[in-house]
């Protein structure tokens, strides 16, 4: 995610740290290496990784909106730097465009999860309640399921499931029955002005300071986008797409994406002791787990929207990484038998 104080206006989060997170501190960018940036946003991080790489490496940027590709190809702010390129592609696709690219294997791996402020900040993309505009909330715009049309089909079950679990909303049943019976009544909630009335009429009690929409904003954003399974696919390719010694950086803004960050990394390289058998060597993992890294006080003066980033850092190891077969998931309990 981006930040910025008045619309259009970009501050970019964790800049510095994220950027650094990439490589070996003392042994700088690898040369001639492969560095992606996977959510280009309007380019902060990459602006930065450019700057610090060597003349034979290569910076692969990618983003799903398409409003990010014309702002890193066009005008006065694109980017022509020859060690530069960017493509439209989901950033859980990201091993795929760098083995479609020939660019393979990987030093650095850089995401930054969730949306950003000039998606926030522009009326038309309907991702907030501060605007009255249609409801769109879709990252890329020229394809899949609006917000609206989701809320136009869904069930009252469906709803609540979305809104509970990427939400976080303990008031999400009443919310659902509140959005299917308006559009039972004929009017189908089709902005963000209708969304948030709708949500506000549902939710009797809220904490102070917050908008008693910004949870179910968050959770259809999520569903929308697939944001979370974007999120899982993203982080598994890279234990077969980075190099050994490979750097994965990944900034998260809410508890649901950072605890999925938080819980790949310590399962690939959090060593599981096995009290049957105490003097056994420890079996070799493919990650090192880095750092976890805040935004600093002066950040989160400068930017508020900082406040709740997280950047998580792990290190690919030499250990040969094989994908588990579907086969491979534990089995159910056999009769007679234990597990």
């Amino acid at each position: 995610m981006q930040g910025e104080h008045t619309p259009w206006q970009h501050t970019t989060v964790l800049l510095h740290e994220a950027a650094g997170a990439l490589w070996d501190a003392e042994a700088g960018p690898v040369p001639g290496g492969v560095y992606v940036d996977a959510t280009f946003g309007r380019g902060g991080h990459s602006r930065l990784i450019l700057s610090q790489l060597p003349a034979d490496a290569t910076l692969l940027a990618l983003d799903r909106d398409p409003d990010a590709i014309v702002h890193a190809t066009q005008g006065p702010q694109a980017i022509t730097d020859p060690r530069f390129r960017i493509e439209h592609a989901a950033f859980s696709s990201w091993a795929d465009v760098v083995s479609q690219l020939g660019l393979a294997p990987v030093q650095g791996l850089l995401m930054d999860i969730g949306v950003s402020s000039p998606q926030i900040d522009n009326p038309q993309r309907g991702f907030s309640f501060r605007f009255d505009a249609p409801l769109d909330m879709r990252m890329d715009t020229t394809q899949g399921e609006s917000a609206a049309d989701y809320l136009a089909r869904a069930t009252v079950d469906e709803l609540s499931h979305v809104i509970h679990t990427y939400g976080e909303e303990r008031f999400a049943r009443p919310i659902a029955k509140a959005l299917v019976a308006r559009r039972e009544s004929g009017q189908p909630v089709r902005t963000t002005g209708e969304l948030s009335n709708v949500v506000a009429g549902a939710v009797k009690t809220r904490e102070a300071g917050q908008n008693p929409a910004t949870r179910t904003f968050q959770a259809l954003r999520i569903h929308v986008n697939g944001e979370l399974d974007e999120l899982q696919a993203a982080l598994e390719a890279s234990l077969s797409a980075l190099a050994p010694g490979g750097r994965l950086a990944v900034i998260s803004f809410h508890s649901l994406e950072d605890r999925i960050v938080k819980t790949f990394i310590a399962t690939h390289s959090r060593e599981v002791v096995d009290r049957r058998v105490p003097f056994a060597e420890p079996k070799p993992l493919p990650l090192r787990a880095i750092a976890r890294i805040k935004p600093s006080e002066a950040e989160i003066a400068a930017n508020p929207r900082a406040r709740s980033a997280v950047l998580r850092v792990a290190e690919r190891t030499d250990v040969p990484w094989v994908p588990p077969r579907a086969d491979d998931a534990p089995r159910g309990k056999r009769k007679g038998g234990r597990r």
